[in-house]
């Protein structure tokens, strides 16, 4: 993670407005040697740790004849399978792929989902803050830290490029960028390299702002109009985590194929 905006926390914004308090930056309840730990790092630990649990739970008890979750599981694994086998055009690199893609959204989803559940942003200790008492949570939703976002877009910028360079070959994958055969194609491969370095952007601040958003959304929901409001907002959240996992995956599938595909082709 991008420990420097961890020094974000002591300039946090607040918006304060009899007992609500609206936190932009994730707050630090300890330290590892002089790294900050967040409770949205610990969130992100939490549920890394319960998705492997549930992972090794499903690898253990699937059968050769399967029950009706097993056959959700594989209906649904298979068809993501088939999704990417027909965007890349290819089972051979649907199968390179995959993994990544699908760890991807299964990480953000769950780390969406988990930021709903009860307990996160109630369940913590109380610290003295601005000369009164304030709640310290352990959990914290951990999409609405900037800094696990842009971890997440760092990934797969990375996972884009170097799709291309493997598949294409430095040079070529180079030449997409950087070319004289004309004025105009130089300035076109300069325009694209922009666009390449504004993913990490694009990719972070889209879900940071989505997840924060729903997550502001509910506090406020909570605060002035009590167990009625917040239900269909909530629902519409777990609808919203779900989109956003997915659009995050499917746009990083849909830039490795853009990256493995010749200008020639392209054009």
């Amino acid at each position: 993670m991008i420990s420097t905006a961890y020094a974000a926390t002591a300039a946090t914004e607040e918006v304060v407005k009899e007992g609500l308090s609206i936190h932009i930056a994730p707050t630090i309840i300890g330290h590892i040697g002089s790294m900050p730990l967040t409770n949205t790092i610990v969130t992100a630990w939490f549920v890394l740790l319960l998705v492997l649990g549930i992972a090794f739970y499903f690898r253990k008890s699937f059968k050769t004849l399967p029950s009706k979750g097993q056959v959700l599981v594989e209906t649904v694994i298979g068809g993501a399978y088939d999704y990417m086998a027909e965007t890349l055009e290819s089972r051979e690199l649907a199968r390179k792929f995959f993994p990544v893609i699908m760890t991807i959204f299964i990480f953000i989803l769950s780390l969406n989902w988990v930021g709903l559940l009860p307990g996160v942003d109630s369940i913590g200790i109380y610290a003295e803050h601005g000369g009164h008492e304030t709640l310290v949570p352990f959990l914290h939703p951990a999409n609405t830290d900037l800094n696990i976002t842009i971890a997440f877009a760092i990934v797969a910028v990375l996972t884009i490029e170097a799709a291309g360079i493997m598949l294409l070959g430095f040079l070529k994958y180079g030449g997409k960028f950087v070319t004289f055969k004309s004025p105009l194609a130089f300035v076109i491969g300069i325009i694209e390299l922009i666009g390449e370095i504004a993913r990490l952007i694009s990719f972070s601040f889209r879900l940071f702002g989505n997840i924060f958003a729903g997550k502001t959304l509910l506090v406020v929901a909570i605060f002035f109009i009590p167990f009625v409001m917040p239900v269909p907002i909530l629902a519409f959240e777990v609808f919203v985590g779900f989109i956003q996992a997915l659009v995050f995956s499917v746009l990083t599938l849909v830039f490795i194929k853009l990256a493995i595909t010749e200008h020639s082709d392209a054009h």
